[in-house]
């Protein structure tokens, strides 16, 4: 076998192994955070601070568009002026969970996404969550790392290859989003 037909064979079982039920559940926390006027915030680094950014998007436009509600949405990721002045002038830690103090309240959701399940940004976050009541949704990969232990609804993939721990978190935002644009 050559190399992508070893990588599309693991994704294909990474994909397998998605926990529907899970998935639902998440689509249920979105929703009613939809329908009670709660704000959704995401966050992640690299290759998931893109998947927070897509995300985001597509609830925000996409899914707002097809018919009730509109999603109240923000990526943490996507201001980049707040994000480097946070970063230099307290932490690179602090990226995240400042931005949170400002906005975050109880019922809200955050959609927190680490391919290790440990980036100290992201648990930061994830901690002053859980303090105000808010309900934590973790994708992680590897052994779901802290993440894991601390979200309300973690889904784990089951890989221990970042691209296709990525490549699965790209499934399971389409696996939201498109349930409530394509009714």
């Amino acid at each position: 076998m050559d190399h992508a037909e070893i990588y599309l064979e693991d994704l294909q079982q990474a994909i397998a192994a998605i926990d529907l039920a899970e998935v639902k559940k998440v689509r249920q926390v979105l929703a009613e955070a939809r329908d009670e006027g709660k704000q959704i915030f995401l966050c992640g680094n690299g290759g998931s601070a893109s998947t927070a950014s897509h995300l985001v998007n597509d609830l925000g436009k996409g899914a707002s568009v097809a018919g009730g509600e509109p999603f109240r949405v923000m990526a943490l990721t996507d201001n980049i002026s707040w994000i480097t002045a946070l970063a230099n002038d307290m932490s690179y830690e602090d990226i995240f969970v400042e931005q949170l103090r400002n906005f975050a309240g109880a019922g809200d959701v955050l959609i927190a996404i680490s391919g290790s399940g440990n980036s100290p940004n992201v648990i930061k976050a994830v901690e002053l969550a859980k303090q105000r009541d808010m309900t934590v949704v973790g994708w992680t990969g590897f052994d779901g790392g802290r993440l894991a232990l601390l979200a309300d609804l973690p889904i784990v993939v089951n890989s221990h290859h970042m691209g296709r721990v990525e490549d699965v978190h790209v499934v399971l935002m389409h696996l939201v989003c498109y349930y409530f644009m394509e009714p």
